[in-house]
């Protein structure tokens, strides 16, 4: 499929969206949206190994005649003794397990004959994804989706054939576009940016537009000490504490994957139930296996994830890459021991006020010695003073702070604000700081401005080289920044002023004269018209 018929069906599914919502919450449609995505891809994918599988025993699906009846629903009713060993190695192959019952082709079956059935199923089949399809138990991946709502109809017969005719529409759809992983996995990825441009603020809560999110992922999958070098060939362990839809975890993954690399295993916490889910999701149908990620439901700030708080050295968690897109100056409350905790002890407390440096300093108390981090930050945090400027000065001293990008303001659906991208590193080799100033470089938008592939290049490749260019970066020695009371401000050190012109006196007098040469040359011929009229001259 071509990249036009991926977001064309980004659209489709989009139109079909905006049609069937009716009077629903945007916010509230967008789950029912996305799970069905989902279950569409889990069963496309199961089917198709099941294919595999079972080769010439796979029943032929123009046998099997209509009446609802799928290929592996005939083959499980054929051969009941062998259902068991068949489900382990799926398994194996698939990693998770669903029963006919509960496969898409089923479901918009049922739809389609307007079957009073389907809403029981649906609710049985979200059940039995979330607690025994797949090795890891994805206890309450539908807890958002209440099929229940009064929102899709007063009675049970009224919901049950609202969600008939919203499925019926979706398989409709999607009938004219071939659905492999990637292609679903992008127009997911498409609904939910639709869904963040129409959900203003919230939209921060789950959704880092891709634009930003590839300038992340390509500076974390450079190498950390000689990025010059190229791309890593393997990180072992990807982090994002803020990570919402998951979409910047996945960018990181794509990246990798593009340059031949590889990551071992990717980590994700949201405090969000919601948007924790959609991770989840996201993850899944991207064809990242439930083995090979792990995503936590807590509080970054208050640190509940047990596994991160691990006090044996040996064990104790430590990334290769970490991303993130915290909430902007977010209100917190740290408590009197909070300045013992080992994120904050050597640099600081954030104030109450702001949570940014909490943030950050989280991510980088889990960051390896040799890893690098890049997280998008408010430029407050360049240069408030108080508690914030002490921190500051405590990670510039440390040789933490690797480079300070500016970014356009209206990037995000949530904020008009410019923001920065702070890049950090434990062991930094350069004893400078690189400022980019690409806060003018940009596409105005309607509603967002816009980032162009030329952009993005030209930002990755300025940090890679750390380059020099005249009003939009410089690298900074750390004294010139210790004589400014370590503010980062970027204007304090990259002008983006145009130089004014140099006058040459001697050629603009010379301009005049030869102006006044032809303006009396001018006057002269005019007299001598005016003459042969009978008319006086002008003075």
């Amino acid at each position: 499929m071509t990249e036009n018929d991926q977001k064309q069906l980004g659209r489709t599914l989009w139109n079909v969206a905006d049609q069937l919502r009716g009077t629903m919450d945007a916010d509230d449609f967008r789950d029912y949206m996305l799970s069905f995505l989902f279950l569409r891809y889990l069963s496309d994918n199961y089917e198709a190994a099941a294919r595999r599988e079972l080769g010439s025993d796979y029943p032929d699906p123009n046998a099997i005649g209509n009446g609802g009846r799928t290929p592996l629903s005939v083959w499980y009713a054929n051969n009941p003794g062998d259902v068991a060993q068949f489900e382990q190695q799926m398994r194996r192959k698939a990693h998770y397990v669903i029963e006919p019952d509960y496969l898409w082709n089923h479901i918009v079956h049922l739809a389609k004959t307007q079957h009073g059935d389907l809403l029981t199923t649906l609710q049985r089949g979200f059940r039995y994804i979330e607690e025994q399809s797949f090795e890891s138990r994805f206890q309450g991946l539908f807890s958002e989706i209440n099929l229940a709502s009064d929102k899709l109809g007063r009675t049970y017969p009224d919901r049950n054939a609202k969600l008939c005719a919203i499925i019926s529409e979706i398989a409709r759809g999607m009938a004219q576009f071939s659905t492999g992983s990637d292609t679903l996995g992008d127009a997911y990825e498409y609904l939910i940016g639709q869904f963040a441009a129409g959900s203003g603020k919230k939209a921060g809560e789950f959704y880092t537009p891709q634009q930003i999110s590839s300038i992340l992922s390509a500076i974390v999958t450079l190498d950390s000490q000689e990025p010059k070098t190229g791309p890593r060939r393997k990180l072992d362990s990807v982090f994002d504490f803020a990570c919402g839809s998951g979409s910047l975890l996945l960018n990181v993954r794509h990246r990798m994957s593009e340059a031949g690399g590889s990551i071992g295993r990717i980590y994700g916490q949201e405090s969000n139930i919601t948007t924790y889910n959609l991770a989840r999701m996201n993850m899944l149908l991207h064809g990242v296996k439930d083995t090979e990620f792990e995503i936590w439901h807590g509080d970054t700030l208050k640190n509940d994830w047990d596994w991160l708080r691990e006090t044996n050295p040996a064990k104790k968690p430590k990334f290769d890459a970490v991303v993130a897109n915290p909430p902007f100056s977010y209100r917190w409350e740290p408590k009197d021991e909070t300045s013992q905790d080992a994120r904050f002890r050597n640099h600081g407390v954030a104030p109450k006020s702001a949570a940014d440096f909490a943030f950050l300093l989280h991510g980088l108390h889990y960051l390896k010695d040799d890893g690098v981090m890049a997280i998008i930050l408010p430029h407050g945090v360049l240069f408030r003073g108080g508690k914030e400027a002490e921190i500051r000065t405590k990670l510039l001293s440390d040789g933490h702070i690797d480079t300070v990008i500016g970014l356009p303001a209206n990037l995000f659906y949530s904020t008009g604000i410019p923001v920065c991208i702070l890049v950090l590193k434990k062991c930094k080799k350069p004893d400078d700081v690189l400022f980019i100033n690409a806060s003018e470089h940009f596409i105005k938008g309607k509603r967002q401005n816009q980032l162009t592939e030329e952009h993005i290049a030209r930002i990755v490749d300025t940090y890679r080289n750390r380059d020099e260019h005249a009003r939009y970066s410089r690298r900074v020695a750390m004294q010139e920044i210790i004589d400014n009371d370590c503010n980062l401000n970027i204007s304090r050190y990259i002008s983006t002023a145009e130089a004014e012109q140099d006058i040459d006196l001697a050629a603009v007098h010379a301009e005049l004269q030869a102006n006044d040469s032809r303006i009396d040359e001018a006057k002269q011929r005019h007299n001598a018209f005016l003459a042969e009229l009978g008319l006086p001259p002008l003075p």
